[in-house]
């Protein structure tokens, strides 16, 4: 892309001393005024040979000659540099990325996802299913087109810096992760996005497998910060002792085409009415397996179908994707 910017801006300055260069030329040459030599440039550039505006001298022609010269070899670099755009497809990335860059200006409750590793791209792929929109920010401007080719919305830039996560709506999206490979720059990442956007969730990896690592990428700004070594343990042990209930679990969580577990807050029109009302296996409906308050930490499994629903209650369901926006629908 900056390539591409800097072959148009070479080709748009050349025609600018171009013409400056005739018009000034004509004007001290042959003490024209400005309309008539800007008349002369332009027809002698083009080639159109309508003739001279006023008869020229011989230093003039001289000076007319090396114009057309130096208007050839400009043309030719113009139609060249269009002809390469075409056919290596530059100019269609071009345009792709003025689309894609756009839409970036105008997101709002999205996630930004702050480095292309294994973990980053994971997260990539899981929100691109279940339909969530997210920028994936990366260093290298070659990445750009790589993921842009996938689909996604992408920026080339340092996420530890104000002007990258700006430029990425970081003050109108719903979540941030950090998925580096350097605990260190994950938390000057976290240190950044708190100070611009105070009230966004920050989720961090932790890479380092030592525990006073934890508390401070805490003390960064996260929220919640995930180990894979941890994580990792725990399902490695629950493939062994209880191997059915870790597969369910694992592909409602990867597989959101058929059922998967989401989450559903309940909105000020599902406040006083009973569970019932929302919970079970009948119809399009998906089962409500535990709610939350969202001010407390605790979870109520299997509620009870007379439990009265309370503004802050966030469902825990499990449903098909019709159903879990039906009821999204239903509680808004």
């Amino acid at each position: 892309m900056k390539d591409i910017k800097n072959r148009i801006t070479v080709t748009l300055l050349a025609l600018l001393a171009l013409f400056s260069a005739g018009v000034g030329g004509y004007m001290l040459i042959e003490g024209w005024n400005f309309l008539d030599a800007l008349y002369m440039t332009v027809i002698t550039l083009a080639t159109i040979g309508y003739g001279e505006t006023h008869p020229l001298s011989d230093t003039g022609r001289v000076f007319t000659i090396f114009l057309i010269l130096g208007g050839i070899g400009t043309m030719t670099y113009i139609f060249s540099s269009i002809t390469a755009l075409l056919i290596e497809g530059e100019l269609k990335d071009v345009f792709r990325r003025l689309k894609m860059e756009h839409k970036i200006a105008v997101m709002k409750d999205h996630y930004l996802i702050c480095g292309a590793t294994h973990t980053g791209l994971s997260i990539a792929v899981e929100l691109a299913e279940s339909g969530r929109p997210f920028i994936l920010i990366v260093l290298d401007e070659e990445e750009v087109k790589k993921f842009m080719g996938l689909g996604y919305c992408v920026v080339a830039g340092d996420a530890s810096t104000d002007e990258a996560l700006l430029k990425c709506g970081v003050k109108h999206a719903r979540g941030i992760f950090c998925t580096l490979k350097q605990d260190k720059d994950n938390a000057f990442i976290a240190i950044t996005a708190r100070g611009l956007a105070p009230g966004i969730r920050i989720i961090t990896v932790q890479n380092e497998n030592d525990p006073a690592m934890r508390d401070k990428l805490m003390r960064s700004g996260a929220d919640i910060v995930i180990s894979p070594f941890h994580i990792g343990g725990l399902r490695m042990a629950a493939e062994m002792v209880r191997p059915s209930t870790a597969q369910f679990l694992d592909q409602m969580m990867r597989d959101g085409r058929h059922f998967r577990f989401e989450d559903v807050p309940a909105g000020a029109g599902a406040a006083g009415k009973e569970l019932d009302g929302f919970k079970g296996s009948e119809g399009n409906c998906p089962l409500v397996v535990a709610v939350k308050n969202a001010a407390g930490s605790s979870y109520e499994i299997n509620p009870p179908g007379s439990r009265r629903v309370k503004p802050d209650d966030i469902f825990i369901v499990i449903g098909s994707p019709e159903e879990v926006k039906q009821l999204r629908a239903r509680l808004a």
